[in-house]
């Protein structure tokens, strides 16, 4: 096992160079100098040619890619070029809230999703499972940032129960963790439901129940923890999608999270800062595939690792 976890590790780590390289190349070729965009008004050719030099933002980009990458192995992720803070300073200041953010949205996620679909599996075609059907379409059919702006009117202004905006507590978070945690429930929800279906129907199955167990024991004990295995997948999956893609509803609910501070990056051409946001996500992203792998092993016995 721990031979197969440093192999996925050090598969990583071209994923990471590659991430970033890119990035790096789609800033060289978008239009802006982003020296002018830190002077703004205040623009001079020979004080631009200066800080340029002094940033050392004349050198070819590969020679800077390198440069940033040997000084990332160090720790050190540069210097913002619009808010002149340091980038690790300016990622561990904004994760805290993106990471509150995403484990409410995982709480609203597999506290529903997961019920939900044993549900609909136990109660197949009936009205219950029509109406975890319905839940599931709504959340991978609308769009997040409209059922932000629909929840805001409904429980923010018209009914006063929680604060539109901002953030300053686990109120701030109910609001946006259900929006962004909507269709993540959905598809843990029909994955739950036809997962556990196709397991209900298998000989095992058939056998339990035959011994005489009961329909609790039968479900919970033998099939439920067999059809986990599909929705482990999605569900460590999301852990990283989640905390990487709540941009959108940072921006709706007004959290200074991870996705803000990288839609500044992108706006002022701050390559250091997009960069360490870059490869805080696609490492959080390798770690969530690499968590569902080895929660596999723990889930099936079958499944080993050598």
């Amino acid at each position: 096992m721990l031979r197969y976890v440093m192999a996925r590790l050090a598969q990583a780590i071209p994923v990471i160079v590659a991430t970033t390289l890119l990035t790096f190349m789609l800033l060289e070729v978008v239009p802006g100098d982003p020296i002018a965009l830190m002077m703004r008004e205040h623009i001079d050719a020979d004080v631009v040619a200066r800080v340029r030099k002094e940033m050392r933002l004349d050198d070819p980009w590969a020679v800077r890619y390198v440069r940033y990458m040997w000084d990332a192995l160090h720790g050190d992720f540069g210097t913002s070029y619009k808010i002149h803070r340091s980038v690790s300073d300016l990622l561990v200041d904004a994760f805290p809230k993106t990471l509150a953010l995403t484990l409410a949205a995982l709480i609203f996620a597999w506290g529903i999703g997961i019920p939900a679909g044993i549900v609909g599996a136990l109660k197949h075609y009936s009205a219950p499972d029509y109406l975890v059907t319905l839940f599931s379409l709504i959340g991978v059919s609308v769009p997040v940032f409209w059922s932000g702006l629909i929840f805001q009117l409904i429980f923010g202004w018209k009914l006063g129960l929680l604060p539109i905006s901002g953030y300053g507590g686990i109120v701030f978070l109910i609001m946006p963790g259900i929006v962004l945690g909507w269709s993540s429930a959905a598809v843990i929800s029909r994955l739950m439901r036809s997962s556990l279906l196709e397991v209900l129907g298998s000989d095992f199955v058939r056998t339990a129940r035959a011994k005489g167990l009961t329909e609790w024991a039968v479900v919970f004990r033998h099939a439920l923890k067999n059809s986990l295995l599909p929705v482990v997948t999605i569900m460590a999956i999301q852990v990283a999608d989640l905390l990487t893609g709540a941009v959108i509803v940072e921006s709706v609910f007004g959290i200074p999270g991870i996705g803000r501070v990288s839609v500044s990056a992108i706006m002022n051409r701050d390559v250091p800062l997009l960069q360490g946001s870059v490869m805080l996500t696609v490492v959080l992203v390798v770690l969530g595939n690499l968590l569902a792998d080895v929660s596999y092993a723990f889930l099936d016995p079958r499944i080993r690792y050598e």
